[in-house]
């Protein structure tokens, strides 16, 4: 709910929340509701809401965003202690100054032009190079000379323990019981995070309040896997930190900006671009190039906004020294720049001394970019689950659609690749972009061969989301499914009847524990704590040899049921850091087990991913 308000940091929402009364901060999430059918004008950089017929509020955001208390003002005659001053800092998006994780916003560091975003932003997106360097959903910081035995100061450590309260407090309470009070906890964990040297853990946590926000709003964009991503990711990098040392203590620590590098001369080949549209409130396009040994970069346009901004970004000039290309023209021309500055993920830098023209592109059937086609597909899921490159999670793949099948989420496009029944989801169900009209489009024409892209997908059969297609019908050309809209025209007559859904697969039953682990996501420690036999769901678990998820599952429900009472026979508080490390433990269990079923899934190498 960010009501077009500029971003607000989270120091200054965290400090106008904590100046409430108790009284007033039981109607908090009430005020932020009110405000949403309030009226607002914007003047230049102040944005002016009527509170009532005689009652302003007024937001300064000078430089794109508020970063001070003061800058939200009211003329109530409560204020400055007023309820509308901490609403409208609750309902305004999150200003992040400098985060570190692929989902979320990253600063130029050589161009003060705005924000940038990877297209991490959507939990399966990613950015960068395959060039062996990058971040990943664990990043992690270069080595300097004696950090072998450096250990966390005692500010960080009890910055991390604050953080793992905070989280906490928010998973025993669940999407509907995290209001804006919980919410303003965790944003003064994230800063408190943030000045003491930590701004990987800072990032997640805001990443965990703007998921908590878009699903109390019914954002489309929203999904319950990217909160509990984010709440694993919080908690268990706060639980890790206070005792790590050396190499682990600084990958847990993270770093708060991505450095450019000089990289010379470059002759870049268009790919594809697609639409960033986050539940963190920010909005644009990302075009995704590759060089002749197929390293990928990528040009992004990414700052606050919804789904206006992104859907128009695609026709907005990239911004790499003063080329006039459109992202959408760049997908499919190239770009020659010299003086050219790439962070670690690929992103191409916007610094003064970049120059850039346009250049020749190439279809993905010619030199250079079929060879990203070349690997074998295992080998692209064994990279896509493993590597540490921004873009590895993408698999380059030829395809026969051949019908769809119905999920929970909506149909998926079945096709198949190299011998696989492949399932090929929407890469965004908003409805304002048009991936999902399109997967219905392409799902009429079975027996059509196409070249595609697609994002990885973790599942325990081969599931990808697709971005990208050759066009069904004009040699040499790619179509973008987030940001071109196929016709009818465009599709060629089925060459085969469409196939039935293929048989369930023969599943383990992992889903028995991942299903409470996103539950008490969703709705909190409650959940888990009502009456019920557990213990079937244990005892089939270990019928099909995963005893340790059996054992994991009876501790999420007996540390969500754990309620003592007191002498006089009241109920206690529940212990949430039991709880929280109950779940912790079976989230990260569930991620790692879903790693190896998606390896053998697509006959890849299973891989050791990064332990949590």
């Amino acid at each position: 709910m960010s009501l077009d308000l500029p971003p607000v940091a989270p120091s200054v929402t965290a400090e106008l929340v904590r100046g409430l009364t108790p009284r007033l901060r039981k109607r908090l999430d009430a005020g932020v509701t009110k405000l949403a059918d309030r009226p607002r004008v914007r003047e230049g950089d102040t944005v002016r809401i009527a509170v009532d017929d005689d009652t302003h509020l007024e937001l300064h955001a000078p430089g794109g965003s508020v970063t001070s208390a003061d800058a939200i003002r009211c003329g109530c005659l409560l204020a400055p202690d007023c309820l509308h001053r901490a609403a409208a800092a609750s309902a305004a998006p999150i200003a992040e100054s400098a985060p570190i994780t692929d989902s979320a916003p990253i600063l130029d560091s050589e161009s003060s032009t705005g924000s940038g975003l990877d297209p991490g932003a959507e939990p399966k997106s990613g950015s960068g190079s395959r060039s062996g360097s990058g971040s990943s959903s664990e990043p992690v910081s270069e080595t300097v000379p004696g950090a072998e035995a450096e250990a966390a100061t005692p500010e960080q450590r009890a910055a991390a323990r604050a953080m793992y309260a905070a989280a906490g407090a928010v998973l025993e309470a669940g999407t509907d019981g995290a209001g804006a009070v919980l919410q303003a906890e965790l944003l003064r964990a994230a800063h408190t995070a943030r000045v003491s040297g930590m701004p990987r853990v800072s990032a997640s946590a805001v990443s965990v309040v703007t998921q908590l926000r878009a699903a109390r709003a019914a954002d489309p964009a929203y999904r319950l896997t990217d909160l509990t991503a984010a709440l694993r990711e919080v908690l268990g990098t706060s639980h890790r930190l206070p005792d790590s040392t050396g190499p682990e203590l600084a990958g847990l620590r993270g770093t708060a900006r991505q450095p450019y590098a000089p990289d010379g001369s470059l002759r870049l080949y268009g790919l594809f671009s697609e639409p960033v549209l986050t539940a963190t409130g920010y909005a644009g396009a990302v075009t995704w190039t590759a060089d002749a040994e197929g390293r990928l970069y990528t040009v992004s346009d990414v700052a606050p906004g919804g789904s206006g901004r992104a859907v128009g970004a695609a026709d907005r000039a990239v911004r790499v020294g003063d080329t006039t290309l459109s992202h959408r023209e760049l997908s499919r021309a190239g770009l020659a720049v010299s003086g050219a500055t790439v962070s670690p993920t690929g992103r191409l830098g916007a610094g003064a001394g970049v120059r850039a023209v346009r250049a020749a592109g190439a279809a993905w059937s010619e030199d250079p970019l079929d060879r990203l086609w070349a690997p074998p597909v295992a080998e692209q899921v064994s990279r896509a689950l493993t590597g540490s490159a921004g873009g590895d999670d993408l698999l380059f793949l030829d395809v026969t659609l051949t019908g769809t099948v119905r999920e929970a989420a909506g149909d998926c496009l079945l096709a198949d690749c190299d011998g696989l029944t492949l399932r090929l989801a929407a890469a965004h169900d908003h409805p304002a972009l048009p991936h999902r009209d399109n997967l219905r489009l392409l799902a009429s024409a079975p027996g059509t061969r196409l070249r595609v892209i697609a994002r990885l997908d973790p599942a325990p059969v081969p599931r990808a989301l697709l971005v990208a297609v050759e066009h069904p019908r004009a040699a040499g050309v790619h179509v973008g499914l987030g940001l071109d809209r196929l016709q009818h025209a465009d599709l060629p007559a089925p060459a085969m009847p469409p196939a039935g859904s293929p048989p369930a697969p023969d599943e383990a039953p992992l889903h028995l524990l991942r299903r409470r682990v996103h539950q008490a996501a969703s709705a909190g420690r409650r959940v888990l704590a009502f009456p019920g036999d557990g213990s079937a769901d244990s005892r089939r678990l270990s019928r099909y040899g995963f005893a340790c998820a059996g054992d994991l599952l009876d501790e999420l429900h007996a540390a969500a049921a754990d309620r003592s009472r007191d002498v006089f026979g009241r109920l206690i508080p529940a212990d949430i850091d039991r709880f929280a490390r109950a779940w912790l433990a079976a989230a990260h269990y569930t991620e790692e087990v879903d790693r190896a079923l998606c390896a053998a899934a697509w006959g890849a190498d299973p891989a050791q991913p990064p332990s949590l």
